[in-house]
């Protein structure tokens, strides 16, 4: 930390010299993001060599590829994870692609971003070709604590009015009503739009076959399921934490930054702040089932549950 200090106190007196404060200061910070990147991809590797996995991403289901999409013309694949900004990277990537007009990512509504056939990715691609652009290609992963991810798709699909909640209370939250509610009323049975974080929890780590079918949503299914983080070796991996210095070394790394610009939102969800509260509505076997669902993505990404439960459960 010390050696960290005293090298930023003489790039500052350069700075004031020179004058060119944000060339340098920019290239500085560039190169602690990749310093961190590099540490975040050597961690992940350590986290993974423990489990000594028998099977390769030639043994997946072409289905188990689908949420890794390829840019051919920036030699990237990138592992989309919702509820981890994934719809301002698929903006980002259509812009770039020349699939929108324009340069201003947020005109894109969001139900095109996320349209079928958008992106090509790597279910469709064959082998030969497959092994190749894992093997050259940059690949992008972007990660978030992953009970604070699950509480982001529990609000967004539940609780609050969003475009796509009127879907999941049809589709889902009647269900979940219906099967972990003691006397429902007929108004919640109909409209299932007051469906409580504790149900939501138990509709998770209860198997049920009357609800299977959504289960395993991409809104909540876990990183690892989705993009294979021990059989794929990512070069970029950033953090809904850092998410601006990690998406400006992605843009640099493929050659973006004069093209395009990650959003900066001038407001954030609040989740992170919400996590005890929500939380707090769990008995502790309950958070116990819950954390194991999500354990890989705990251990190998590096996330604890220190502010949660005030310890970790790992």
């Amino acid at each position: 930390m010390r050696v960290i200090n005293r090298n930023l106190a003489l790039l500052l007196s350069i700075l004031c010299v020179s004058g060119d404060y944000n060339v340098v200061y920019n290239q500085h910070s560039l190169e602690l993001t990749q310093s961190l990147n590099l540490a975040r991809q050597e961690q992940i590797q350590e986290r993974c060599n423990r489990y000594r996995l028998a099977w390769s991403v030639d043994d997946l289901p072409n289905n188990q590829l689908e949420h890794i999409l390829v840019d051919d013309d920036r030699k990237l694949l990138y592992c989309y994870v919702p509820k981890v900004a994934c719809t301002n990277w698929k903006r980002l990537l259509m812009t770039l692609g020349g699939k929108w007009n324009g340069t201003d990512v947020l005109a894109i509504p969001g139900h095109i971003a996320h349209s079928p056939g958008m992106f090509r990715n790597l279910s469709s691609v064959p082998k030969e070709e497959r092994d190749e652009m894992l093997e050259n290609y940059n690949k992008m992963i972007i990660v978030r604590n992953p009970f604070e991810r699950l509480l982001s798709a529990y609000r967004n699909k539940l609780e609050i009015d969003t475009p796509s909640a009127t879907y999941f209370r049809n589709r889902l939250g009647r269900r979940i009503i219906k099967a972990f509610r003691a006397n429902p009323s007929n108004e919640s049975l109909e409209l299932g739009d007051d469906v409580t974080f504790r149900e939501f929890a138990l509709f998770l780590t209860t198997k049920t076959e009357e609800l299977a079918d959504m289960v395993n949503n991409e809104h909540w299914q876990p990183i690892t399921n989705l993009c294979h983080p021990c059989l794929i070796k990512y070069t970029l991996v950033g953090k809904y934490e850092t998410l601006l210095d990690d998406a400006l070394l992605a843009l640099h790394t493929i050659n973006a930054t004069d093209k395009v610009q990650f959003p900066r939102l001038s407001h954030t969800s609040g989740t992170s702040e919400k996590l005890s509260k929500y939380f707090a509505q769990l008995e502790l076997p309950l958070i116990s089932k819950l954390y194991k669902l999500y354990k890989y993505d705990f251990r190998i990404f590096d996330y604890h549950l220190d502010n949660i439960v005030g310890f970790d459960l790992g």
